[in-house]
């Protein structure tokens, strides 16, 4: 396999690019010479971003599909090469979050996450994968993220999603290892992006007082876990782009994702009773 991923000329498809990473990713790749296929559920941050994109001259076809639709997935390939001829660079980026205990949670909301986070991009890597294949030198990037290298508690079913793409892409770079396709897995930190807003939280008890307190709690929460998002969606995009033009097989992003995973690495067992520590216990 090459060293390096040549990205001008080439044809990349990117899940959840109506905002945050994905926006920033789509808008890097334009830099870079890509002809972009923009996936997302949100038509109107869709069209914004691919709008801005093709005033640049890049060009730009979107679709919008919710990725728990595993036909729609199916019909994907077909669209992309009816429109491209081919795909060079496949970002599963696309990822929605769940707060709350594991025994708060309800199995459906579970159950959303995983066919988001987890089984869409498996999906998507099935689907693609005789497309990538046919091209000399092709690139899959999936996104994990910090929760895929640490699990702390109130976020079981997102750490399961996260981890779980880490060892599928994992795997997946070990099968295609020696061929002309690359696997890269990206661990990004507290990113800047509307993935803590946007959370599902645990459903509200039937009683309404307890369900107001739940309210509160959840959005205390949510605010709590808002502030550890920093980092520019930008910054980001950059840091993976980077990644993908030197086949690098691991992208870990933020000084907080690079410290907690040292400190995993070094406490595999005890680590967590230390971030909080060194966080002065305001995790």
């Amino acid at each position: 396999m090459a060293q390096t991923f040549r990205l001008a000329g080439a044809v990349a498809l990117v899940t959840g690019a109506a905002s945050g990473i994905g926006a920033a990713l789509a808008t890097g790749l334009a830099a870079k010479g890509c002809s972009l296929l923009l996936v997302d559920r949100d038509p109107v941050g869709l069209e914004d971003i691919a709008g801005r994109i093709r005033d640049r001259g890049t060009a730009v076809e979107t679709r919008v599909v919710d990725l728990a639709d595993a036909e729609a997935i199916r019909a994907l390939p077909d669209w992309a090469g009816a429109r491209f001829g081919h795909l060079d660079l496949l970002i599963n980026n696309a990822g929605v979050a769940l707060g709350g205990r594991f025994d708060e949670t309800h199995l459906e909301d579970f159950e959303w996450l995983m066919d988001i986070n987890l089984r869409a991009v498996v999906r998507m890597c099935h689907a693609f994968l005789p497309m990538l294949c046919a091209r000399p030198a092709a690139q899959v990037v999936n996104l994990s993220s910090l929760f895929g290298l640490i699990a702390p508690p109130g976020q079981v079913a997102y750490c399961t999603s996260k981890f779980a793409v880490r060892g599928f892409s994992e795997a997946l770079r070990h099968e295609y290892a020696g061929s002309g396709l690359g696997v890269t897995v990206v661990h990004p930190g507290g990113v800047a992006t509307a993935i803590s807003r946007n959370a599902r939280g645990r459903r509200p008890p039937t009683d309404p007082e307890a369900a107001k307190r739940a309210a509160v709690e959840d959005e205390e929460a949510r605010a709590a876990f808002g502030k550890l998002l920093t980092l520019d969606p930008a910054t980001a995009a950059a840091a993976i782009i980077r990644g993908i033009e030197t086949r690098a097989p691991r992208i870990v992003i933020g000084k907080d994702a690079r410290n907690a995973a040292l400190i995993q690495r070094l406490m595999p067992v005890g680590y967590w009773k230390t971030i909080v520590r060194l966080s002065g216990g305001t995790l």
